[in-house]
Parts: structure tokens; sequence; C-alpha cells
């Protein structure tokens, strides 16, 4: 099936043994779009992004990425790059070392050069050689970014990227979240830094208890009023 959407979500469920962790989520995207998702603790917003990084499958419904489904097409997981907080990177290799194995992962052609090119837009030339385990909280979330966008996927998926980060970091990680807004990428950000959040989406989707409460653009909305939408759509189902 064929879909204008990058991201199309429907009727999707998700459970383990007996816990519902998404409960028939409908959810759509275009391309292009920069989507926050957010939600309280336990709402299922890491599982929703489990299913669209094809880390999982879901129960029911069906989950497709660049209009395939991100499980059973090769192509469809090329197009995705994850970040979290959990940086998947190696604390004993070096950042040129933990850059390579992951472009051979990818099957990167010229691996040195965007090896090379994905450190130097990190800031992390000069470091390229030092070991992991010495970086600083904020220097490993830039090299998990360009680790997550070393094959130059068109949707990121980022799951509460800023945690941890001072406010230099996060300074740094929001402009990197700009860049891909301007060149056109598909983004869906799950945090609750919603302050942080506001200035950077087009696209508003809040679940609580594995359903979708409320999906709409977001066009020119302050802070104040996305932190007053949300907790007002959060009250209306307490």
């Amino acid at each position: 099936m064929e879909t204008s959407d990058a991201i199309a979500v429907d009727r999707a469920s998700k459970r383990f043994g007996t816990f519902v962790a998404l409960n028939q989520v409908d959810l759509h995207l275009p391309a292009g779009g920069v989507l926050l998702l957010a939600g309280p603790n336990g709402a299922g917003k890491s599982t929703l992004l489990r299913l669209l990084a094809g880390i999982g499958r879901p129960t029911s419904g069906q989950v497709r990425v660049a209009g395939a489904d991100p499980n059973g097409d090769p192509e469809a997981r090329s197009a995705i790059g994850l970040l979290s907080h959990q940086t998947l990177l190696y604390d004993d290799l070096t950042a040129h070392e933990n850059l390579l194995f992951f472009a051979r992962l990818y099957n990167l052609e010229k691996r040195e050069e965007r090896v090379g090119e994905a450190l130097a837009e990190a800031g992390l030339a000069e470091w390229r050689d030092h070991r992991v385990r010495n970086f600083s909280r904020g220097m490993k979330q830039r090299l998990a970014l360009a680790r997550a966008t070393l094959h130059q996927p068109s949707i990121l998926l980022f799951d509460e990227p800023f945690t941890g980060l001072d406010q230099v970091a996060t300074d740094a990680l929001s402009r990197h979240l700009r860049r891909f807004k301007e060149q056109g990428r598909t983004c869906i950000l799950v945090t609750h830094r919603l302050d942080t959040a506001a200035d950077l989406i087009d696209h508003l989707a809040i679940l609580r208890r594995g359903r979708i409460r409320h999906q709409a653009p977001w066009v020119n909305g302050s802070r104040e009023e996305l932190s007053a939408l949300y907790t007002a759509h959060l009250e209306e189902q307490s």
C-alpha cells in the first residue's frame, strides 16, 4: 500500500502479555513534518517509536515508514535514524572507531570520508581519536547524533534526546534539529521539554495510556500555549 505520508500508523496496538502499551493508535505525518509526541511516563511513547524503528512489531494494526513495513523492508529501515538518551556507543572505542563500526553496519561507501564529515558536523573532529568513556554527556550525545544520521536517513526518531544535557548541550542539539527541519527531513520528537520543543515542531500528538488523545498541526504557538494545551488534555482524561 502506497501512501503520501512518511509515517502512517493505522489502528496499531501493542500488548506485552495482558498489558496494553498501545491501543489502536492512528498517527499520520507527512514528509518533512516535525512532530512532538508528548505524554506522561508510561503513555507508550517509546513503544511507538520502537515500532516505527522496526524494533518489534505491532500486535495488531499496521505501521508504515517511507511507504513500507520497517520490519520487512530493508529500504524502509535504511530511511530511519534513531536517537535516544541511550547513546548506543562503545565506551572503549574512539569516536572515529565508533562511527566507522556503524558505517560498516550501514554498508556505506567511502566510509572514511563519511565518518570524517560526520565528526566535523558534530564538532568532534579534534576528538576523533579519544575514547568515548572520557567524553562529557553532551559530547556523547553529539556523537550519538552523528551515529544516528551517518547514513543520512530521511526519517529521524528522537526519544528523550535532551535527558541529562546542560543548557549549552541542549542548545546545540536544538540547532541540529532546526537544521534537519530546514533540510526537509521528517522527525518525531519525544520529550518532556515542552519549552524546547515548541519552537522546533509543526505537528503535535498527545499520547496517554496507549491512546492518541490529541493530534493537530502546530503553527507558531508559544511555549506557554503548548504547555497549557498539554495540561488541559491530560486533565480532561483524569
